[in-house]
């Protein structure tokens, strides 16, 4: 493939979370991808270790997405789905609600992990209304949680950095447990960490402090992503649905990250066998071909909410003029026959094992001081060099790239999850790239 002269002018993309002037002094820039490999703009090759980010699960350039998605752009390039409907939009909820948890099938869409978020919060509060208890307006995330970057994702998020610019206008009636990350007690754990179920525990204080007659919702991460592969304590998950469910209390997974064969099942809450009332999904939903997310809600907040309005009204006031857009929703449908067909979630959980033993390989690697990791996710935490954090790992992002690997970092975590396509020389090529990496930087 020819590769086609980079553009002189860098300026004019305001690029989102970058640091644009460190990026746009030494650009890496990706023209093509297909199967395991991005194809950079000075004719590199560049295995993807982090499948795009955290979503691209079967692979790139899929034939069966690419005509699904031209034979619908060139059939119905956009309908209304206010009002209206078209037909695409029934059958993509109807397979994603085939995946997910026995009731949850309801399915709202939006067009990214961030507006799914926003959407869960939205309907928990509708939900309390719709049955007599309005009163419930508080929402809790967690410290170290990422749900997206709406008002309300950045709200129950507990990113600093994400937070502090907009700290005035963030929503009211917010509050946040603990997170599960400890490597005095957890470091180099394979899969779930033992150590750590109690902290759930910490929403009976929560509890406590404000009742739970004010309480809507709990918002979290089943395995955290963006904050470095946070992997929940066994048990950890059960006792906060326990809690929820004593108290009254919706309980949220956003499974932007999760969901779709990342942890070698269709969701993490199939993973670990625990049911949320709302369950977030993005990214993986349509192989991230087309921006697109949606909320599976369980029947009883569906049907609470559906039926406490008039007949012939609007019950849920809230939407997008994308939900549902014809060639995301046609990319969805192709995307979850392939899943299915190739049987790439059982792929995903067959291969971890192997994963696992790679990852973990690094131990002894130059700064590394933790590994963690569950599916086909894992994260690798470096000690930070001396009054520089994040640093250190931004320069084995870069290193890693000029050998031809693309990785995640943030602050001095690296993380990795590539596409389920992934074959075992690919996942050995990934941990000896890094090796040296990090044996190249001080």
């Amino acid at each position: 493939m020819t590769s086609r002269p980079v553009i002189d002018d860098l300026s004019n993309f305001w690029m989102p979370f970058t640091a644009n002037r460190q990026f746009k002094s030494a650009p890496r820039l990706l023209e093509s991808a297909k199967g395991m490999y991005y194809r950079s703009t000075d004719g590199r090759d560049v295995l993807d270790a982090c499948a795009g980010l955290w979503c691209v699960n079967a692979g790139h350039g899929r034939d069966e997405i690419v005509a699904a998605v031209q034979k619908q752009a060139a059939t119905l390039d956009f309908a209304p789905t206010f009002q209206m409907g078209h037909p695409l939009a029934f059958e993509a909820a109807s397979k994603v609600a085939e995946l997910m948890p026995e009731g949850l099938d309801r399915v709202f869409f939006t067009n990214s992990g961030s507006e799914s978020v926003d959407t869960a919060l939205k309907i928990a509060l509708a939900y309390h209304r719709a049955r007599g208890e309005g009163q419930r307006t508080r929402l809790i995330g967690r410290e170290r949680g990422y749900h997206g970057v709406g008002f309300g994702g950045i709200s129950v998020g507990g990113i600093a950095p994400n937070r502090k610019t907009f700290s005035g206008a963030l929503l009211p009636s917010i509050d946040h447990l603990p997170h599960t990350h400890n490597l005095e007690h957890n470091a180099f754990s394979k899969g779930q960490p033992a150590w750590g179920a109690h902290l759930a525990d910490e929403l009976e204080r929560i509890v406590t402090l404000h009742d739970a007659s004010t309480i809507a919702a709990v918002i979290v991460e089943p395995v955290a992503g963006s904050t470095g592969v946070l992997i929940p304590p066994q048990g950890y998950l059960q006792k906060l649905r326990d809690i929820c469910t004593k108290h009254g209390i919706l309980l949220i997974f956003d499974e932007v990250i999760t969901g779709f064969g990342r942890l070698g099942a269709a969701t993490a809450s199939e993973y670990f066998g625990v049911k949320p009332d709302l369950l977030t999904m993005a990214k993986a939903i349509n192989n991230a071909s087309v921006p697109m997310g949606a909320v599976a809600a369980s029947r009883t907040v569906h049907d609470t909410i559906v039926n406490a309005g008039a007949q012939g009204a609007i019950e849920l006031f809230h939407g997008y003029t994308y939900s549902a857009h014809p060639l995301a929703a046609a990319a969805c449908v192709a995307t979850l026959d392939l899943y299915r067909s190739e049987g790439l979630f059982e792929r995903a959980a067959s291969i971890a094992p192997k994963f696992e033993a790679a990852v973990h390989a690094l131990r002894d690697a130059k700064y590394v001081k933790d590994i963690r990791n569950l599916g086909m996710v894992a994260g690798v935490e470096l000690e930070p060099r001396d009054g520089a954090p994040g640093a250190r790992a931004y320069e084995a992002f870069v290193k890693c790239f000029e050998a031809g690997m693309l990785i995640r970092f943030t602050g001095d975590i690296l993380a990795f999850s590539p596409p389920l396509i992934i074959d075992e020389a690919q996942i050995d090529q990934i941990f000896q790239t890094v090796r040296n990496a990090l044996a190249s930087i001080q």
